[in-house]
């Protein structure tokens, strides 16, 4: 499959084959099973870009298998500058956040970083990135104008979601996955409670395979989601990515199940959602080379 638009993957995953070099460190201490079972380097990844004809890619830490070691994302970013900008995940929480984070983000070689906040490997759940040792975090986050990629789930963090983008209006949050909000139950009711979240002027929405699976599904329903999102966001702060390979599908088909959920949108709008809210957001991603 090729496609002749602009496409950039907001969001995918990549696993070293040298474990001397990038040792495994989830969270939580548990690999996670896609990790093990369907691994993809960054040459693996170039590979599936290019055979699906996505221009560039952001690669976001696999935190279930490296944990707060970002070595392998910032090294194979630097190494496909063209091609790859790194967001690395990073602990609000540590007593030296602000200074870690600029350091992180200039030299660092990061364009943005990950809070992630639930999963299958964390020993612990709660909402502790809204916590007042947190406020050192945003606070700088804010100042340096950093992309913050949120991974939580709406529902009872959605308050303390809210109490930070109320505390820093300044700061770009990047909610995963759209906060898995469950659009199987309602389209309506899911729509409403994620359209509600847009009088954050600085919240964007990630849309992966985990939203448009449920939106397939919905058959003519998933208008009832769409609609009210896009219309209470704009499709300029919605960006689409891949998750792969902890989607199980291939690049193309993950692609093509995005393109097929978002074909009635207008082509300006589905042009943002597949490259131009990412630029914005990772201005190193540049133009793509054509």
């Amino acid at each position: 499959m090729e496609t002749t638009v602009d496409v950039v993957d907001a969001h995918c995953h990549i696993i070293s084959a040298d474990q001397d070099a990038y040792p495994r460190a989830p969270l939580g201490g548990k690999q996670s099973g896609w990790a093990a079972t369907r691994p993809v380097t960054a040459e693996g990844m170039v590979a599936r870009m290019d055979e699906t004809g996505i221009a560039q890619s952001v690669l976001v830490q696999a935190t279930t298998n490296y944990g707060y070691d970002n070595s392998y994302v910032i090294d194979s970013a630097r190494e496909e500058p063209g091609r790859f900008v790194a967001v690395g995940t990073f602990d609000p929480l540590r007593p030296d956040a602000a200074a870690a984070l600029e350091e992180a983000v200039g030299d660092g070689g990061l364009a943005g970083v990950r809070l992630f906040t639930t999963g299958s490997t964390m020993q612990t759940q709660g909402e502790w990135f809204a916590a007042p040792e947190s406020y050192a975090f945003w606070r700088q986050a804010q100042a340096l104008d950093v992309p913050v990629c949120l991974q939580m789930r709406l529902g009872p963090a959605t308050a303390q979601a809210e109490e930070v983008l109320d505390r820093f209006p300044g700061v770009r949050v990047l909610l995963d996955h759209i906060g898995y909000p469950d659009i199987a139950a309602s389209p309506a009711k899911a729509g409403e409670e994620v359209a509600a979240l847009a009088r954050h002027e600085r919240l964007h929405l990630k849309l992966t395979h985990r939203n448009l699976e449920r939106l397939r599904d919905a058959g003519e329903r998933a208008v009832d989601f769409l609609e009210p999102v896009v219309a209470a966001f704009g499709a300029g702060r919605i960006a689409w990515g891949s998750n792969l390979p902890a989607a199980e599908q291939s690049l193309p088909e993950l692609l093509r199940l995005a393109e097929d959920v978002l074909a009635p949108l207008p082509e300006h709008d589905r042009a943002e959602i597949f490259a131009g809210t990412a630029r914005r957001l990772y201005p190193g991603l540049g133009k793509a080379d054509q």
